[in-house]
């Protein structure tokens, strides 16, 4: 799951996957949109702070976690920095992660809250949900609850398995 999730995010952030439209969101946080002062009046500041280069851009990390990940999660990650058509935007929204808490976001919630989504599939043994609008599920193994969501910009088509 690790190695389809941060070639995706690579992928995201040199604009090689166009939009398609609205960005899923969550939490008030919308990829492609949002900005790091709309995540901090939102959420305060984050357990703690990474800042990386990938493919030659400064990106930085908020990790939220234990009393700091908002209500329902167990950690929320959100990655800054998107090439778009007008040029770098450092500190914009490139993808948001959540880790649901069991119980949470059950595959019937996460239907109703983001419809039936475009493509299933199975990632490890597990099921995966795919949405054209940025946002890939991934639930627990033989389970239905969520246990990793990725928001992100609108895709043309879901990301490929690694290794396939």
């Amino acid at each position: 799951m690790d190695r389809s999730l941060t070639a995706w995010a690579a992928a995201l952030l040199v604009g090689a996957l166009p939009s398609l439209g609205l960005a899923a969101e969550w939490g008030g946080i919308t990829p492609g949109e949002s900005a790091a002062e709309t995540v901090r009046a939102r959420y305060g500041n984050p357990s703690r702070e990474s800042r990386q280069t990938l493919e030659s851009y400064p990106t930085i990390q908020w990790v939220y976690e234990g009393a700091r990940a908002p209500v329902g999660m167990k950690r929320m990650v959100v990655d800054f920095g998107l090439l778009a058509p007008q040029g770098y935007r450092p500190t914009v929204v490139r993808s948001m992660m959540l880790e649901p808490k069991p119980g949470v976001f059950r595959r019937g919630i996460v239907i109703d809250g983001w419809g039936t989504p475009d493509r299933i599939g199975t990632e490890q043994e597990q099921e995966v949900f795919y949405y054209a609008s940025g946002l890939v599920v991934y639930f627990a193994k033989g389970g239905a609850d969520a246990v990793t969501m990725l928001f992100t910009i609108p895709q043309t088509e879901p990301p490929k398995p690694a290794g396939r």
